[in-house]
């Protein structure tokens, strides 16, 4: 019963929480602009799973920018924040839409940050997981200090000349380990140990993941500067 009085809750608050969206984004001009679908300027489809569960309470229909036929956009930035925001501007002009985008990596700190914004292109073209996991275990060899971090910046644009695009980050702390653990994730997650925990971001289930990840982290933090409220 605690249970299900929670989750009424929670979904009042998620309504409320889009009722805000719509009442912040309106002020920005004469018409209320409502979002209930908005672009992903991503074809990642681990990003595209993980948003769609994180926006789905708020009744937003997140659509990859591939459905659309929206090219990738370039990436030439050496920021997490210049990357993203080149990319929500990118899928929202081409699509004519809001558009979420996020630029995400992981950073090592005894590679000076790396992989960090190259993240998804470690290994070079085409993009692998398998390939970015095996050049960063093998780049490790031999080194004591595994300390690592996932960062994460996600733009919310609702047209591609937004002169106030809303901006939120996050930070997830661990390690890098050798062997893989783990079959849920993607990118670097059964190789990235949370310490907290014991476990690995691949080992982790959703909810749990979303408390403590990078990408929850910027989640909770975008709708705090949306809406106005704790999230």
């Amino acid at each position: 019963m605690a249970s299900a009085i929670s989750s009424r809750r929670s979904g009042k608050r998620w309504r409320n929480n889009a009722h805000a969206i719509a009442l912040r984004l309106g002020r920005r001009g004469a018409a209320l602009i409502v979002i209930d679908r908005l672009i992903l300027a991503s074809n990642n489809e681990g990003k595209l799973r993980e948003f769609r569960r994180l926006l789905a309470p708020l009744g937003i229909d997140v659509i990859a920018q591939s459905e659309l036929g929206i090219p990738e956009a370039d990436e030439p930035h050496v920021t997490f924040v210049e990357n993203a925001l080149a990319k929500a501007r990118h899928a929202s002009a081409h699509g004519r839409l809001p558009a979420l985008a996020d630029d995400s990596g992981v950073c090592v700190a005894a590679l000076d940050g790396a992989p960090g914004v190259a993240s998804a292109r470690y290994a070079g073209e085409p993009k692998s997981d398998t390939r970015n996991n095996a050049k960063l275990i093998a780049a490790l060899s031999g080194v004591a200090d595994r300390r690592a971090h996932y960062a994460c910046v996600l733009v919310l644009t609702h047209r591609a000349d937004d002169p106030e695009p809303i901006i939120a980050e996050g930070r997830w702390h661990g390690r890098i380990i050798d062997t893989p653990r783990g079959d849920g994730g993607f990118g670097y997650d059964p190789y990235f140990l949370d310490e907290a925990s014991g476990l690995t971001g691949a080992e982790l289930p959703f909810e749990r993941k979303n408390e403590m990840s990078h990408r929850g982290k910027a989640m909770r933090a975008l709708l705090r500067q949306i809406t106005g409220e704790r999230a």
